[in-house]
């Protein structure tokens, strides 16, 4: 297969998917190319990620990425979580091939949109 082991688990059992009930932030991107669509809600907490929530109409690898990097960030602090890198996405699900690198380019910055959303509208209170 061109998936690993560790992106198929996620694909097939994802971690984290659904929507959030009033979430503190909302990071939302797509791909035009490949007609990926994302979501990833957060809960924060005292600047730490206490939950996070996914949506993603995609491939499997991007279903996979996406669910992965909920696993990654929970219970870090925004800005650890801000630091996870798309090479780190797809690491961690034991790589994925050229052609569908740009899941993992995109749960990342999903995730970044949505802290930098959280911090730009925290920063007007």
């Amino acid at each position: 297969t061109m998936y690993s082991k560790e992106l198929m688990q996620h694909f097939r059992k994802p971690r984290n998917q659904g929507r959030m009930e009033n979430p503190d932030a909302v990071g939302k991107g797509g791909n035009p190319v490949c007609g990926d669509v994302m979501y990833i809600y957060l809960k924060i907490e005292d600047d730490r990620i206490e939950d996070v929530k996914f949506e993603t109409f995609g491939c499997a690898a991007a279903i996979g990425t996406t669910s992965k990097i909920t696993e990654m960030v929970k219970g870090k602090t925004l800005d650890e979580a801000i630091e996870v890198t798309k090479k780190d996405v797809e690491e961690a699900v034991g790589g994925l091939p050229p052609v569908k690198r740009h899941c993992s380019n995109l749960s990342a910055s999903v995730l970044h949109k949505a802290i930098n959303k959280y911090r730009s509208e925290k920063a007007k209170t």
